[in-house]
């Protein structure tokens, strides 16, 4: 017997000379299932199955001569009536379940094909018993479009992606042709679906594609199923995926699960893949000739299509993807939140030494204790907040402003705090309390300089020079120093060092000419160049 897939009913419809052998192989020869099922080749679940059945019929080895094929089948099938597939069944006979109704019966929470089943044969108990109640049922089903069948329980998950196919977008002020990518949403229950066109497929726009569904479908699903594009999972992983930050963020905030797809695995979310397809179909085919000059533009085609592809009836099911919505899924969905998601960006700067950070090109403050420490940045529309540790340490208004900085006084240290309170009006101030010659003084150091903040520090230095001599003192060496144009720091702290400023000014030198047999005057000059250039 090939190796091949064995249809369903005939793993409950085996030959009494296979049913013989595999019971052999078990007990004679103490051979595994996956050992019996390579050696007669069946599937290893039909040998587990049978080995079962036996088992529960207490069935032993070796089968008694007597026993005949029907009643060996009887026997493992079970001998309540529920399982009759030993016979071949007479559909002529046995009234057919509505198959479309089973199938919208499976997406209510709780409801199985045993049940199902069981309620079927309550009304007709002449009818099929399980295994082909199963097996009629999964033709029926793989028969069905793709995008219906799978079993999805209402409001439970929105499968997510962003579509392969570009739109055009002419760019007339920079004469060139943009790329604008459709963000897809289906529902799994009702398999209604969402789609809008952004300018790109970065962090924000991933973002404001799900907030966009959320808000055209009424509510929220309790899981999302996305693919693993960089702006959803920054580690893919089979078992433990690491998601974006503002991804996760914007999770918390609708209280939904977000459970990415397996890597390399499109079955995971399928309603989406079949989404896509029929989007690009019945939307970006039809628009396939037109021009757009927006993405505003593109997004105002978009929904009379939208509206028309979710009120298309089924082909192959009764209603509409909006039908299905009304009748089974918008009841099922959680409330949206009273306030709106505000997205957020999220980075990892380090505090630099003047206890400042970069974000998206502005210098913003954090307290000076974290200098060199790298700390989490969140910066939305409006706000940058810088969070370290999980506990936000600074927050500031968001300044566009690209090479400027925001400054909080209070994260500055102590000593930059003080030296920020001078002021040349104040420090004249406290110059005139010693005298008017210091501040005369210190008046000129400052105005002497390109900016007066660059004298703060001679003016504060000979402020001090009084703490050790007195004010008195301070004030003489002040005069002598203007009266000798020695206006410095160095000079006042010499004079005061040599106490020199208790000798009397030296008056002024007067320059003269004296007259002197050997001094030449101008005219000597003048003279020679004439006779020179004669």
């Amino acid at each position: 017997m090939s190796n091949q897939a064995i249809d369903p009913m005939a793993k409950k419809l085996l030959s009494m000379r296979h049913i013989n052998e595999i019971l052999r192989l078990k007990h004679e020869k103490n051979l595994s299932v996956r050992e019996i099922a390579r050696s007669c080749g069946l599937p290893a679940s039909t040998v587990g199955d049978y080995l079962k059945r036996a088992q529960a019929a207490s069935l032993s080895w070796p089968l008694p001569e007597s026993l005949t094929e029907k009643e060996l089948l009887d026997r493992l099938m079970g001998c309540d009536g529920s399982c009759d597939e030993s016979e071949p069944p007479n559909q002529a006979s046995r009234p057919i379940p509505d198959w479309a109704k089973v199938h919208q019966e499976l997406r209510r929470k709780g409801v199985t094909l045993q049940l199902l089943w069981q309620e079927y044969r309550r009304d007709h108990p002449e009818g099929y018993g399980r295994s082909q109640f199963c097996h009629l049922y999964q033709q029926w089903a793989n028969k069905v479009d793709p995008v219906l069948r799978q079993h999805h329980q209402p409001g439970d998950k929105l499968f997510v992606d962003w579509a392969g196919q570009k739109v055009p977008i002419q760019n007339a002020r920079q004469g060139c042709v943009d790329q604008a990518s459709l963000f897809i949403a289906v529902l799994g229950a009702s398999n209604k679906t969402y789609v809008e066109a952004f300018a790109n497929e970065q962090s924000p726009s991933w973002i404001k594609g799900h907030v966009g569904a959320f808000r055209f479908f009424g509510g929220v699903t309790r899981a999302v199923v996305p693919d693993n594009p960089k702006t959803a999972v920054i580690r893919p992983c089979r078992y433990e995926p690491g998601l974006n930050r503002s991804y996760q963020e914007m999770a918390d905030h609708y209280g939904v699960v977000i459970l990415p797809a397996r890597p390399l695995k499109p079955r995971d979310k399928a309603k989406v893949e079949t989404g896509v397809q029929i989007a690009e179909r019945q939307i970006l085919a039809v628009l396939r000739d037109q021009r757009f000059f927006t993405v505003g533009d593109l997004n105002q085609a978009i929904l009379p299509l939208l509206d028309q592809l979710n009120d298309r009836p089924f082909q192959k099911l009764p209603g509409s993807r909006n039908s299905w919505f009304e009748s089974h899924e918008k009841n099922q969905l959680q409330p949206l939140p009273a306030i709106g998601f505000e997205i957020a960006t999220w980075s990892r700067p380090v505090v630099n030494i003047d206890y400042h950070v970069v974000v998206d090109k502005h210098y913003y403050s954090v307290p000076y204790q974290f200098i060199h420490q790298q700390l989490d940045a969140r910066m939305t529309d409006t706000t940058v907040e810088l969070f370290k540790g999980g506990k936000r340490v600074a927050a500031h208004r968001r300044s566009k402003l690209a090479g400027r900085y925001t400054t909080d006084g209070e994260h500055r240290p102590k000593a930059h705090k003080k030296h920020l309170e001078w002021t040349p009006s104040r420090i004249l101030q406290w110059a005139e309390t010693i005298g008017p010659r210091c501040a005369q003084l210190i008046k000129h150091i400052m105005e002497s300089r390109p900016h007066p903040e660059q004298g703060f520090r001679s003016a504060l230095g000979i402020i001090r020079l009084g703490k050790g001599v007195g004010n008195p003192r301070l004030e003489a060496a002040c005069d002598r120093a203007l009266h000798f144009g020695a206006c410095s720091y160095r000079s006042v702290q010499s004079i005061l060092k040599h106490n020199l400023e208790a000798l009397p000014l030296e008056p002024e030198c007067q320059a003269s000419n004296p007259d002197h047999v050997n001094l030449r005057g101008p005219a000597y000059y003048t003279d020679r160049n004439h006779l020179a250039n004669n």
